[in-house]
């Protein structure tokens, strides 16, 4: 659903940083197949340490705000590497190999971003590093290492991805506003200004949601978690599992404690996301109703 964006002052190694944390990202989501190419055409050994490289970032920031720290540097040298060895060794994804290893490895991603367990390692309002670098490392993990099949993650979005995508918002969207305005969760506000400003606003929202808020999450929550779920019980099954946990993943947004709103809210918009995902097994199209959904809320509902 929707996030505060923070602004904070620029500088070279900022920059630096940013561009060189966004890599993996973009590299997989526009050339999956290429950058796949290049992680494997490495032996194994160098395979295995090449994430150790996402610590660089860290490295790169706590120097610039004076926060460095031996230990936070270990964990994201180590960290990825660790998850890269566990899908290249561990057996997942053959036939008996160890499937609960890309689960626990999902678990800690997962709890590590909504816990914020790391997220005292950065200076105020630069956390986003954190979850940037996490991405990454599952990213390296499950499509470099695991190459999970039927993910989906592509950036280059297709038309049917974003018919599907806007199919799933317009069903959503009346049961969404129906109950969120009478649980007391949403707020119906005017937009203050000229249509072609709204719609200008709305569009920088909607590009800034897709790429760093909803295509993490759907990459994590449908191309990953759904994508094994379904395998081990079930399509239905594995799409209500699925929802439940992301409205779950909501529980300490906006609140200090619990916000079971937020979390009701979240879990049926989880249906409606994992049925664009799995129409064509596209993040790109279940991404689009996120986004969308992420959009018209920050704007006129919250």
């Amino acid at each position: 659903m929707g996030h505060n964006i923070a602004v904070y002052p620029f500088s070279p190694l900022l920059v630096i940083a940013a561009v060189l944390a966004l890599v993996p990202y973009l590299a997989c989501g526009f050339f999956a197949s290429r950058f796949v190419g290049w992680v494997r055409g490495f032996p194994i050994a160098v395979q295995i340490l090449l994430p150790s490289m996402l610590c660089v970032p860290y490295l790169l920031v706590s120097i610039d705000r004076g926060v460095f720290s031996a230990r936070w540097l270990a964990l994201y040298a180590i960290l990825p590497v660790v998850m890269a060895a566990l899908m290249a060794f561990g057996g997942a994804g053959r036939k008996g190999g160890n499937c609960w290893l890309e689960f626990l490895v999902l678990a800690v991603l997962g709890l590590a971003v909504d816990l914020r367990w790391f997220e005292r390692a950065w200076p105020a309002h630069l956390s986003v590093f954190n979850k940037v670098l996490l991405l990454d490392a599952g990213i390296y993990a499950f499509q470099a290492m695991r190459q999970l099949e039927g993910v989906g993650f592509d950036l280059r979005l297709r038309g049917r991805d974003i018919l599907i995508g806007l199919r799933e918002f317009i069903f959503f969207f009346p049961l969404a506003l129906g109950l969120g305005l009478g649980l007391g969760f949403l707020h119906v506000h005017r937009f203050g200004a000229e249509m072609v400003a709204v719609l200008l606003k709305f569009g920088g929202a909607w590009i800034f949601t897709f790429f760093f808020i909803a295509v993490p999450e759907e990459l994590f929550f449908r191309g990953w978690v759904q994508n094994l779920l379904e395998r081990r019980i079930g399509r239905t099954r594995g799409l209500v599992v699925t929802a439940i946990l992301f409205g779950l993943s909501h529980f300490n947004k906006r609140a200090a404690f619990f916000n079971w709103r937020y979390v009701v809210l979240a879990a049926i918009a989880g249906i409606f996301y994992g049925r664009a995902w799995r129409a064509d097994r596209r993040v790109g199209a279940s991404s689009v109703t996120h986004a969308t959904v992420d959009s018209v809320w920050s704007l006129w509902l919250r």
